[in-house]
């Protein structure tokens, strides 16, 4: 009998597999400084292309002013126009209408996703109302309330509070089962499931959803300022709309996308820090 050799009794080799290319792999994650450096590439890729088109020549001034002429603009709403207090009163107008509609909400979204009777008797309603949009209300809001902050603040509360209110049954009503029948094991009774088991198991989603909601609330904001306003950011790119002048309009614009990206950054670092466990 032929006693086999190393090279015959040796397993063949394994393909290799194919090396691939780890930035472009799919759901491969991202390092926080090449996210970083990505993000702040696409806006300076962003006003490089407005710059080209404006500068150029490209694009008339009536319809599209530069970054150079918007930052005139933005030194003159400062500077002559008291624009510092306008964006007070947005901000004051969004997180209030906002922290409004959070007081409301939060209760009635757990209530709906720890009861079912709760939730059958609220959610046809509140699935009806949340598909209304805000601004169908002014002209109504404009009769009860008048036109001052209370009208203002009640077009961003009828925005928000019915999406919260859903979002958060949800939440709380995808409760894992298991760990609602260990407590109910473990002697609990249904007010320690809620207070125990189920809100603080829903608390980093409820405050997702808040997060979330908060931008939707910017939208809703300018939205109120357009009619009967006197000061607000809204207010400066009516005026500015009539002037024909893009240039505080699109100033206008960015400073609301800079005050709801601090707020997110914010809320998200709160989060962070609040729940966490919840990513353990």
């Amino acid at each position: 009998m032929h006693s086999s050799t190393p090279a015959a009794s040796a397993a063949p080799a394994a393909p290799q597999a194919p090396r691939r290319r780890r930035a472009l792999a799919p759901l491969e994650p991202v390092g926080a400084r090449a996210r970083w450096l990505l993000g702040v590439g696409f806006f300076v890729l962003f006003v490089a292309v407005w710059g080209f088109f404006t500068l150029g020549g490209f694009v008339s001034p009536t319809f599209l002013a530069s970054p150079v002429t918007m930052v005139k603009e933005a030194v003159l709403l400062f500077t002559e126009f008291n624009f510092s207090h306008d964006i007070g009163m947005t901000v004051w107008r969004v997180f209030g209408g906002f922290v409004l509609a959070t007081i409301v909400a939060v209760p009635l979204g757990i209530a709906m996703g720890t009861w079912k009777s709760v939730e059958a008797f609220f959610e046809p309603f509140v699935s009806f109302c949340r598909y209304l949009p805000a601004s169908a209300f002014i002209p109504l809001l404009i009769l009860w309330a008048g036109i001052g902050e209370t009208q203002k603040l009640l077009v961003i509360f009828i925005g928000s509070v019915f999406q919260i209110t859903l979002m958060v049954a949800v939440t709380v009503g995808s409760a894992r089962r298991d760990l609602v029948e260990a407590a109910y094991t473990l002697g609990a009774n249904s007010r320690g499931i809620v207070l125990r088991v189920l809100i603080p198991g829903a608390a980093p989603g409820i405050a997702e959803t808040l997060r979330l909601v908060l931008g939707w609330a910017w939208t809703y904001v300018i939205v109120a300022e357009l009619i009967g306003s006197s000061s607000g950011i809204g207010h400066m790119i009516t005026d500015s709309q009539a002037l024909l002048n893009t240039g505080q309009i699109i100033f206008g614009i960015i400073v609301i996308g800079v005050i709801g990206l601090i707020s997110d950054f914010a809320f998200k670092a709160l989060n962070r820090r609040l729940f966490a466990w919840s990513t353990i």
